[in-house]
């Protein structure tokens, strides 16, 4: 019998996983694909606009068919056991209408635990980590929203080989890297060509010998580049180091988490976006996402937020049975639910300081 090959997606929050994912799926070149995704939070904002592909005729077609699957309770990377587990085995008993299986881990998911999974008896027999392939956002790392300074990074690294200084935000960002077949670097058309180089150049001292990183912009990239790489990543996790080897666990969902608004009513884009801009420059939010109602449009918006960078864009009509709200998600610390959607609503941006 047969192992799926199985493509793991990974990559900081908003670097642009979904998007890459909706891509391929809607040229797919006739390869059924399931997909599998792992939110940070209670509500699958990633798995409905994957849904809503237009690969299929609605939103409900695919999660009917059972290829696109959500598990939001939880990075994986924490909930292996129980959650990870019982879902690859639904699917594996669907192994004969399957050529590849994608996994978009969740934004703060470490890779290697996910990948370890596949080692499982229950598991490894009927299916195969073909690759691990991580999203980089290159305008974040340019503006030092990620990982710091990159010079002052750099710095500290060549002083300390242990690593001991850097914050866990940095250290899951390096183990998603040490774990990549591949590297898509997003967002790099919006830099210059000597600060694109500059984010390069610095990547490539940080994966592994011979891992190609790749421009990819707004998601759009051949298949062929992300499937068939043959890896058996499980096979040789030993060369893909990670800052929590020696750990049996780690904290990183105890230390972040995530909001979530609903709100009846309707904004407009442009200003919604100026009190959003506002809120995370008092707060500490990493991640903004969601669908918004905008006053007198068929349309649905979808938002998404890194930082002070956000882009919306019109995905497709609201349908017929679906009620008009506007769902965020906040991701980030110490999270107000009352102080947000208050920032939300206000008329004009506001401070937020306490």
């Amino acid at each position: 019998m047969h192992k799926i090959p199985v493509t793991v997606v990974t990559g900081f929050l908003g670097a642009g996983k979904t998007t890459l994912i909706r891509h391929l799926l809607q040229n797919n070149r006739g390869r059924r694909i399931a997909v599998l995704v792992n939110e940070f939070g209670e509500v699958g904002i990633d798995g409905e606009f994957l849904k809503a592909c237009q690969v299929c005729d609605d939103d409900e077609t695919a999660e009917r068919a059972g290829n696109i699957v959500e598990l939001n309770n939880g990075c994986l990377c924490c909930t292996v056991q129980e959650e990870f587990l019982p879902t690859m085995q639904e699917l594996l008993k669907r192994r004969d209408d399957l050529d590849f299986i994608l996994i978009e881990t969740s934004g703060l998911a470490l890779p290697k635990p996910l990948v370890q999974a596949f080692r499982w008896p229950e598991i490894r027999t009927g299916a195969t980590v073909d690759g691990v392939v991580t999203v980089v956002d290159c305008e974040a790392i340019a503006n030092g929203t990620l990982v710091g300074d990159l010079d002052a990074l750099e710095q500290a690294r060549q002083a300390d080989p242990n690593l001991d200084h850097e914050t866990p935000i940095e250290e899951l960002f390096e183990d998603q890297l040490a774990c990549a077949d591949l590297v898509l670097l997003s967002k790099g058309d919006v830099l210059d060509d000597a600060t694109r180089t500059r984010v390069e150049n610095w990547l490539r001292e940080q994966v592994s010998p011979g891992v190609k990183i790749l421009p990819c912009e707004n998601g759009q990239i051949d298949p062929q580049l992300l499937l068939g790489f043959n890896a058996a990543v499980e096979e040789n996790l030993e060369s893909r180091p990670s800052h929590h080897d020696s750990e049996e666990d780690h904290d990183h969902d105890d230390e972040i988490g995530a909001v979530h608004v609903v709100l009846n009513e309707s904004f407009e884009p442009r200003l919604l976006v100026e009190r959003l801009q506002a809120l995370v420059a008092d707060r500490e939010i990493y991640r903004i996402k969601g669908f918004i109602s905008v006053p007198n449009k068929p349309m649905r918006l979808v938002l998404q937020g890194v930082g002070k960078r956000f882009d919306y864009f019109y995905d497709r009509p609201w349908g017929p049975s679906q009620k008009r709200q506007t769902r965020l998600v906040f991701i980030g610390r110490e999270l107000d639910r009352a102080v947000i959607e208050a920032a939300v609503r206000s008329p004009q941006p506001i401070s937020t300081s306490v």
